[in-house]
């Protein structure tokens, strides 16, 4: 007999809640009916990213699926189990590929066999983790929980065009091993790239000048990367910071109606604060491993602060795993993040 679907709320968060309940479906088998999907948003409902999400889901785990349309704020999602192996999913817009592979990734750790995935759309946009950042901040850590995957970057894709394409191979996980990660290390180095395709060069020697002057770093401490492949014209600034145990990336993506200026501005005053902390996880990477740490039983780490995302994702983890979230501050400005059973 098939457990009750869980009851869920979209309302109080965006896609992330959306996507940590598919992920957590596919693992547990336990399916759910979430409610006022992005109710709060000024586009209330299922957009074309969110919808890429639910149904790579699907196809993974073969699940039933109720609600799967563009705009829809109720989704069912009853999944079967994860079966292994090659797939290619497409976005169909500049969405974020690394959100969607964000949301297989766990899933595809507790498959049959191991897995390639193919994802299409976007890979450096707003409001989403870059390839770049998946592939030095995000990964090595879940390396050091047991995880063995390797993501490959084939093509670029900005909004609005998209046509990029990442390349993912995920081996099922034996073992979760717990994380503990409370320091950064010894410094190995800073760097920052502009990723830019067909855009006058002037606006990346703009970014460049604007985040020098914020990190007071030397101009020859940055390096621009052109993009011939991209179906479309993009650009984004990515600001590296590199310790012994860890890796931070801050990253600015153009968009219509901000200028190049304030896009490298933002970016890098994301860093700034980062350096000015001791703490080794950044806001972003903090959420991100909230899923692993649950389905590892248990771990800490410690980050420079929580954010709205991170206290509803807690909220939505404890309704598919019995595990108990600890947050207390261990120094000024740094917090510590503790799971446990």
């Amino acid at each position: 007999m098939k457990p009750s679907l869980l009851s869920l709320s979209g309302e109080s968060g965006g896609g992330q809640l959306l996507r940590s309940a598919l992920s957590l479906a596919m693992i547990t088998g336990r399916g759910f009916c979430m409610e006022k999907i992005r109710a709060r948003r000024p586009k209330p409902g299922l957009m074309r990213q969110h919808l890429a999400c639910v149904r790579a889901a699907a196809e993974i785990s073969g699940a039933d699926v109720t609600g799967g349309e563009l705009g829809s704020t109720e989704l069912v999602f009853q999944p079967g189990p994860v079966v292994g192996g090659d797939y290619e999913f497409a976005i169909g817009s500049g969405g974020s590929t690394t959100l969607v592979l964000q949301t297989l990734l766990p899933a595809m750790l507790h498959a049959d066999s191991a897995s390639t995935l193919r994802i299409e759309g976007g890979t450096h946009n707003p409001l989403a983790p870059p390839f770049e950042f998946i592939e030095r901040c995000y990964l090595p850590v879940l390396a050091r929980m047991g995880v063995k995957a390797t993501v490959a970057l084939e093509r670029h894709g900005f909004m609005q065009a998209g046509g990029g394409r990442l390349v993912a191979t995920v081996k099922p996980l034996k073992r979760w091993k717990k994380l503990k990660l409370t320091e950064r290390g010894e410094p190995l180095g800073t760097r920052g790239i502009v990723v830019q395709a067909h855009l006058p060069e002037d606006i990346a020697q703009r970014e460049i000048a604007s985040a020098a002057r914020v990190l007071e770093w030397p101009i020859d401490r940055f390096s621009v990367e052109e993009v011939r492949e991209s179906s479309g014209p993009g650009n984004a600034i990515l600001l590296e910071a590199t310790f012994e145990h860890i890796t931070e990336i801050s990253t600015g993506v153009a968009q219509m109606g901000k200028s190049a200026e304030s896009v490298a501005a933002g970016a890098a005053k994301g860093l700034r604060g980062y350096l000015a902390s001791a703490a080794p996880v950044g806001v972003h990477l903090a959420d991100q491993l909230l899923l692993p740490m649950a389905l590892a039983g248990g771990g800490l780490f410690h980050t420079r602060g929580i954010t709205d995302h991170t206290r509803t994702n807690v909220d939505l983890i404890g309704r598919f795993l019995p595990m108990k979230f600890e947050i207390m501050e261990t120094a000024p400005g740094v917090k510590q993040v503790q799971v446990s059973r």
